[in-house]
């Protein structure tokens, strides 16, 4: 045999046992028990006091001790118990070694739950001309708690009666907030109440609430309501161009085809008289050829042209088709062009879903999230510190919004920081301050865990910006693919 041969078997060979080895599971290791106990003796020794009669009468007897009893009975017989051998007791003390790793993937982080709400909002519309709400606010604990309640109004209205202990201030911008500071005895309730002036007759009103600790930073909770006016006419719907209408195009079609078939009708039917005419004339009359049985040889005919149909027949057929191509094309670019909204700016991987924009106060809903944002409150420019101790730009300020999340899946899901963005003037946006927002929430980071499902939280969101101007849109979302949803800031 070839030595190359050999050598390509010999490397076969190898091969093979390697992957023989591979495919058998590791051992599971022995018990612990197991390991600790060992073969039975041959001979097991009975300890005796070493005298002088029976050392020289009974010679000393070398046996085997067990493992984990070889050093006290070294100790106690003295030179009449020999040591094991050095490999055996390695061999014994050698530490098991680790079992593969388990075939199920180790559970995912806990979802996070709703912490227990001490106090608790509800707010309710009134049937009346005017937008009147009613706000309930209950403490369920059982200790008195001190609150600060405040209650956001629609863009350019004002209130026209407060219930007692109310005051109503400018929050910055063109809304106004009522702001009532309570204290609730354990397992009370109180109710309060607001007007306000209609700035449009018929139009409905949001107006959320919420109810604050003492120094009015971390909410408690928030509820929403909006008020419509009884008996309020539905909003005239603006009609379409009547060529958009679909009863019209149809009736267009229909005309244009009897029209078409009627031109078809006349055609055949000139067509038809002028050759019974032609073959009467080349018969030589109706009543030539009478009498005869046979017929005669068919005399050579002239060539005739073939008719074709009017140009005007096919000018018109041509304008029609042509006039139905561009009026449909026409109508669906309308329509295509009508859906865009040119106020939406544009967002990157919204996959899933569709884009939801509304207004404060107005629940938002997305593929996983029911976002609600009830107020947002901005510091003075120049008011914002680093969390880390740092310095911060001159004219940067916080501002920090009231925001409802809800999961409203079977599963619990995680929302990321990042891609909460508050949009400035100009299209610029910054994302979730998350060490301020970490702050805001008592040092508990609300992203770290997913929201488990069906579970409802308000908390507050800090987001860090420059200048002046307050952001005028929050976006919202649960995740990168997730097309979210924009709020307009009033």
């Amino acid at each position: 045999m070839p030595a190359s041969t050999r050598h390509h078997r010999a490397l076969a060979v190898f091969v093979h046992c390697l992957g023989i080895l591979a495919a058998v599971p590791a051992l599971p290791s022995a018990a612990p028990e197991a390991a600790a106990t060992p073969r039975p003796p041959a001979a097991t020794p009975q300890p005796t006091t070493a005298t002088p009669g029976s050392s020289a009468a009974a010679p000393p007897v070398a046996a085997t001790p067990r493992p984990s009893a070889a050093r006290p009975q070294a100790e106690t017989a003295g030179p009449t118990v020999t040591q094991p051998p050095v490999a055996v007791v390695a061999w014994l003390t050698e530490p098991t070694p680790p079992s593969a790793p388990p075939a199920v993937a180790p559970p995912s982080r806990a979802p996070a739950s709703a912490p227990p709400q001490q106090v608790t909002v509800a707010v309710a519309p009134e049937s009346s001309p005017a937008p009147r709400y009613r706000i309930q606010v209950r403490n369920v604990g059982n200790a008195p708690v001190d609150t600060t309640v405040r209650q956001e109004l629609p863009a350019g209205s004002s209130p026209t009666a407060i219930s007692s202990g109310g005051r109503s201030t400018r929050a910055g911008g063109a809304s106004t907030e009522v702001t009532w500071r309570l204290r609730l005895p354990a397992h009370s309730s109180t109710t309060l109440g607001t007007a306000l002036a209609a700035t449009a007759p018929g139009q409905p009103l949001t107006a959320p609430a919420c109810a604050f600790t003492s120094d009015g930073s971390r909410p408690y909770d928030c509820a929403t309501a909006t008020w419509k006016a009884a008996g309020a006419p539905a909003a005239e719907v603006t009609e379409a161009p009547p060529w958009r209408r679909y009863p019209v195009l149809l009736a267009g079609l229909a005309v244009l085809l009897l029209i078409s078939a009627a031109l078809l009708w006349v055609w055949r039917r000139r067509r038809g008289r002028r050759v019974t005419a032609a073959a009467l004339a080349t018969s030589g009359g109706p009543g030539g050829d009478r009498g005869t049985i046979y017929p005669r040889p068919a005399a050579p005919k002239p060539a005739r042209r073939r008719r074709t149909p009017p140009v005007w027949l096919l000018v018109g057929a041509a304008v029609v088709v042509l006039a139905g191509v561009v009026g449909t094309a026409g109508w669906t670019a309308t329509r295509q062009v009508s859906q865009i909204d040119t106020q939406k700016q544009p967002t990157s991987g919204a996959w899933a879903g569709t884009g939801v924009t509304g207004p404060v106060g107005v629940p938002l809903r997305e593929s996983a999230f029911e976002f609600t944002v009830y107020r947002m409150s901005c510091g003075a420019p120049g008011s914002a510190e680093k969390t880390d101790g740092g310095a911060a730009p001159a004219n940067s300020r916080r501002c920090q919004a009231t925001v409802g999340v809800r999961n409203v899946t079977g599963d619990h899901q995680p929302w990321h920081g990042q891609l909460q963005r508050a949009y400035l003037p100009g299209g610029r946006w910054v994302s979730t301050d998350e060490p301020a927002t970490r702050a805001a929430n008592l040092g508990r980071d609300i992203f770290a865990d997913p929201m488990a499902a069906g579970t409802r939280m308000v908390l507050p969101l800090v987001f860090t910006v420059d200048g002046r101007d307050p952001p005028q849109q929050l976006e919202l979302r649960s995740g990168v693919f997730s097309a979210g949803v924009r709020v307009h800031m009033p």
